[in-house]
């Protein structure tokens, strides 16, 4: 899969969408839409959750689950991405240390839970 990419807004200032390959499935392929016929705005996800780069990743987590989404953008104070948190980076964080660390157990409950898994 390819990265997803953060739409910032008409001053380039703050990320108002956020753009990914099932937004592009879903809205120009699955429709059989030319894309150069489409503007991103069309089919960005919006409006983002975002989430300060200091928090902890427990929260990080939570957020998603609690909002839904697959990709959380991690903005400064000044409210500039920074960057973009997805749950394969959750994934590739927790490997290998499942048993090691309460927070990744409660991590994996929630998704487990989210998911119907539980």
């Amino acid at each position: 899969m390819g990265s997803p990419l953060v739409v910032m807004d008409k001053n380039n200032s703050k990320p108002s969408g956020i753009i990914t390959e099932r937004d592009l499935a879903r809205h120009v392929c699955a429709e059989g839409i030319n894309s150069r016929d489409v503007l991103v705005e069309k089919v960005m996800s919006a409006p983002i959750v975002t989430i300060d780069p200091d928090s902890p990743i427990e929260v990080a987590a939570d957020n998603m689950l609690h909002n839904k989404v697959r990709h959380l953008v991690i903005t400064d104070t000044e409210g500039k991405a920074l960057g973009i948190v997805t749950p394969t980076d959750f994934s590739k964080a927790l490997k290998g240390n499942i048993d090691r660390d309460e927070v990744n157990a409660i991590i994996l409950r929630a998704i487990q839970e989210d998911e119907g898994y539980a």
